[in-house]
């Protein structure tokens, strides 16, 4: 039930939904002056939402800064986060990478680099449509054969469907398969407060290893400073998804 209803809040708290709302209410107003106070409305808050520069100093001011790897200790195993990585297309019988790819590139990188020496994969469907997708299966297989990662040094959670799941599941696997591990947790720098909350939660402490850092060096660009971008659109709703995220987790004592 709480994966459905976050799917909803998803889907209400987009700023998109929230614009054609209000356009919609300002076409079936009948009083001249409240159409044009909604016109005006929608218009300033489109801009807002798809301004560049402000999104971007809200996703600095979020997102937990990576570190050096020369600052990092070696871990025991580093637990991946899986967030729509990869899928499967059965019409072409091969797999598709998507976003947030970055988290298992720098896994394998960190364990090329001894800096992990096994890997863990937390990640089931996360669709309510599509359950036998689970990716933590179809990014371990990629591992195995084409990365030829040996496939003792790599666990699974396939069942995972939200973050506190991934916190749950990976901590009992990492119960069961060590004793008084050091753990790195690799997931997006956007992501990581959420997920570290929930892995304390559960009593694993991490070592935090931000991946795909969103908000790079300050620009002032003309066209970042003040050109409408769909891109923020989509950044707002992520961002409002993690905040609603977080005081859900709270509320349901997940974090």
């Amino acid at each position: 039930m709480f994966f459905v209803i976050s799917k909803i809040l998803a889907f209400l708290l987009n700023p998109l939904i929230w614009l054609i709302v209000l356009i919609l209410w300002a076409l079936l107003a009948k009083n001249a002056r409240k159409k044009k106070r909604l016109l005006i409305i929608t218009l300033c808050l489109t801009y807002f939402f798809s301004n560049s520069f402000i999104i971007s100093e809200v996703y600095r001011l979020w997102e937990v800064q990576p570190v050096k790897l020369e600052q990092l200790d070696t871990c025991d195993v580093g637990v991946v986060l899986g967030g729509g990585m990869i899928t499967y297309d059965g019409r072409y019988d091969r797999h598709i990478f998507r976003g947030n790819t970055d988290r298992i590139m720098q896994a394998v990188y960190l364990y090329r680099e001894k800096h992990i020496k096994k890997i863990l994969i937390s990640g089931g469907s996360g669709s309510l449509v599509f359950r036998d997708m689970r990716e933590a299966v179809f990014l371990n297989d990629f591992l195995v054969k084409t990365l030829q990662i040996p496939q003792e040094d790599i666990l699974t959670d396939t069942i995972s469907d939200n973050t506190y799941q991934n916190a749950v599941e990976s901590a009992r696997l990492i119960k069961e398969h060590f004793i008084n591990p050091k753990v790195m947790l690799i997931t997006s720098a956007f992501h990581m407060r959420r997920s570290k909350m929930c892995f304390k939660k559960q009593g694993i402490d991490v070592v935090m290893y931000s991946t795909d850092l969103t908000a790079g060096p300050r620009r002032f660009q003309f066209d970042h400073l003040f050109m409408p971008s769909l891109q923020s659109l989509i950044q707002w709703n992520k961002f409002w998804h993690e905040i609603i995220g977080i005081i859900t987790y709270k509320i349901m004592g997940y974090a």
